[in-house]
């Protein structure tokens, strides 16, 4: 096994562990509850599957992009939800159950969506997107939909251990995951630097401001909603854009570098959103 390869399967690792951890909180009534809103299933499909990619060749007309950071922003436009995620959705004021069911809807939308709005955003480029639907089809499984089915599982079988062991394997997932990241930050520095140039940064930065808006504005009248459905808009899975990007872009070593910047803007970006939506939870709490 390469270093590589050792560094992909931790981060995979701790992104399971996260969902289960979210998973463990979640009570099963209130995950129902989403699919029995129709109106908020397509909102939520609308916002991250048909607007943010219909935004991102926008965006790619208007700037004069690199051709691998174009493929890059298309691949986080129809990536699902990330396993990072949730923890900052409940924070700022979306409820636990409502964040898991829109993580697994996610990562369905995703599964069904992704092959033909590769195919026609591909077209619109004027370049093929062609993937192996097998490696993306493993990352979704086994990092969205296996732990999220087997937190619920155990939330509902076992609650009381489950409330004991949510908080400790989520600061595990936490420190797997930078402990994976770091090898790649650090040997990837230069490629990230100059990926600061050319629009690059201003374009990410762009993709992310307008997914908390276009999510916030269809999720609906419910503040909990808008605020899931704004985090989920804006922010994406890295291992399935990685994987869409490395069968697609010319150059292999711009893509982790892209991913990565994105992931840093993104946690930047949108810190002034989350604490905004923090302060109106509180307020509305009685």
């Amino acid at each position: 096994m390469t270093a590589a390869q050792l560094v992909s399967y931790a981060v995979q690792i701790s992104m399971a562990l996260g969902v289960f951890c979210v998973a463990l909180e979640a009570t099963p009534p209130v995950v129902r509850r989403i699919i029995r809103q129709p109106g908020l299933v397509a909102r939520t499909l609308l916002s991250m599957f048909v607007v943010m990619p219909l935004f991102v060749l926008v965006l790619v007309a208007a700037l004069d992009l690199r051709r691998d950071l174009e493929i890059d922003l298309v691949c986080l436009a129809l990536s699902p939800v990330p396993p990072i995620l949730p923890k900052k959705q409940i924070k700022a004021g979306g409820d636990p159950g409502e964040v898991v069911g829109l993580l697994g809807l996610s990562a369905l939308g995703s599964i069904v969506f992704m092959p033909l709005a590769l195919r026609l955003l591909g077209s619109a480029l004027g370049r093929t997107l062609e993937v192996p639907q097998g490696p993306l089809l493993w990352i979704v499984v086994t990092s969205l939909l296996l732990p999220l089915v087997a937190g619920q599982l155990v939330r509902r079988w076992a609650p009381d251990f489950a409330h004991r062991i949510a908080d400790k394997l989520g600061r595990a997932a936490s420190v797997l995951l930078l402990v994976a990241i770091l090898p790649v930050l650090i040997a990837s520095w230069r490629v990230i630097l100059a990926e600061l140039g050319s629009f690059t940064l201003g374009a990410i930065a762009t993709f992310v401001v307008v997914g908390l808006l276009i999510g916030h504005l269809l999720g609906g009248p419910d503040e909990g909603d808008r605020t899931v459905l704004a985090l989920s808009t804006a922010t994406r899975h890295p291992g399935v854009a990685i994987a869409i990007a490395h069968a697609t872009a010319a150059d292999q070593k711009t893509v982790p570098a892209a991913v990565i910047l994105y992931l840093v803007a993104a946690a930047i970006v949108s810190v002034p959103y989350v604490k905004w939506r923090t302060g109106r939870a509180a307020l509305v709490l009685p």
